[in-house]
């Protein structure tokens, strides 16, 4: 839904627009005393406040910061059960090796429609409540033809950008014939999934599928017009970066092990503005609950590579949909500048989503954003766990 009329947003102390091609305020965009008119849920003008034009509504920001709204480019929230039990035990020693994903595999095939239904809108509530405005959903718990497609039918009742991950794990009675999973897979799986997605994924990591298999199946989800993504070099070294850089993904996902050759392949996808790079997408919430080494976002931004953080919300290895928590953790575990985490909240997960309407506030875009209870973006990282978002308009309508 759009709003009716046109609506000024005036009285904003700091406006982050992500234009940084205006030359106002650094990669940022930022502009100071600033309004920002809307008009049929697009940005329809953005300047001095002085100079504002009249509307039909208006919201007094009060001096108060205004940014784009949150883009997160990786979540999983189709799924059932509840993995709580398993956040203990590694809070209590265990380490995390992926294996918790099959018993919510379980639990997913077991629930109805209406309660995967549930989920989905309760956390894309939760997210829409804390400045997330575009949501990437993954399927991936329900690894059989039926539950896969299942899982992406709903998911596209709440996000353009749903992703198939039928090859998320092997499940239980494919153990033994891991061959035969990646058939299905390519086969009738893909073909039930792909109507209801935008993109295709891949788990390509020890334990899950090498990089034989995942090469197959992601070359099947680009022959059937899915773009790609790749879980990639999480738990450890592997080839999944190289693959996604091979392959002209769009986003590799997670980056916690990294060579200097997955690094410079990153970097050499850059083309100038970065639209059509493969970005690194940093999900500092995993590292967080499954007390693993942090990415090094400094040595990437440093070389060049685009970057954008993303929750990776999931019921067992980060059950958060806070994208300014995930700010937080990239500035003070990962080596970003709060600049630079705000910018990879917003527009790099545009970018990695292969996406100009959104995580920018210019004319034309759509007009998705939040109003900060702060002065400045920087508060976002400055005062950690506190609810800093006084109001969030999507579409132009305040939510």
């Amino acid at each position: 839904m759009r709003g009716s009329g046109s609506l000024l947003v005036d009285n904003i102390g700091e406006l982050v627009t992500n234009a940084s091609g205006d030359g106002t305020g650094g990669p940022l965009g930022i502009h100071r005393d600033a309004a920002l008119l809307v008009e049929d849920g697009q940005v329809a003008w953005v300047g001095p406040a002085r100079g504002a034009p009249a509307a039909d509504r208006r919201i007094d920001a009060g001096g108060a910061a205004v940014i784009p709204g949150f883009v997160d480019s990786h979540a999983h929230l189709v799924f059932a059960g509840d993995r709580a039990a398993e956040f203990a035990a590694r809070m209590a020693g265990q380490p995390y090796t992926g294996g918790g994903i099959r018993t919510t595999v379980g639990a997913t095939r077991a629930a109805p429609d209406s309660e995967l239904r549930a989920t989905v809108r309760r956390l894309r509530d939760e997210a829409l409540r804390q400045g997330t405005t575009t949501i990437e959903i993954k399927s991936g718990y329900g690894l059989t033809v039926a539950d896969e497609a299942r899982s992406l039918r709903i998911a596209a009742e709440f996000s353009e950008d749903t992703t198939f991950l039928g090859a998320h794990v092997v499940p239980a009675e494919y153990a033994d014939r891991p061959d035969d999973y990646v058939g299905m897979v390519c086969g009738p799986m893909l073909a039930a999934a792909a109507p209801y997605a935008r993109w295709i994924d891949v788990f390509c990591e020890r334990g899950a599928f090498d990089v034989d298999h995942a090469r197959a199946i992601l070359a099947c989800g680009q022959a059937a017009g899915l773009g790609v993504r790749v879980h990639a070099n999480q738990l450890g070294p592997g080839p999944g970066v190289q693959l996604g850089v091979e392959l002209g993904a769009a986003s590799v996902d997670h980056c916690t092990h990294l060579s200097d050759a997955d690094v410079d392949a990153l970097a050499a996808t850059g083309t100038g503005d970065g639209a059509a790079s493969t970005v690194a997408t940093l999900l500092p919430g995993a590292e967080f609950s499954t007390r693993s080494p942090y990415p090094d976002a400094r040595r990437l931004l440093d070389a060049g590579v685009t970057v954008a953080l993303a929750t990776d919300c999931n019921p067992g290895s980060s059950y958060t949909s806070s994208m300014p928590f995930c700010i937080a953790l990239a500035v003070r575990e990962m080596r970003m500048t709060p600049a630079e985490a705000v910018w990879a909240a917003t527009a790099g997960g545009a970018r990695a989503l292969r996406r100009d309407d959104v995580g920018v506030l210019r004319p034309g875009a759509r007009a998705d954003l939040i109003v900060l209870d702060a002065p400045t973006h920087l508060h976002l990282a400055y005062r950690p766990g506190v609810p800093l978002i006084r109001q969030v308009l999507h579409n132009g309508v305040p939510q």
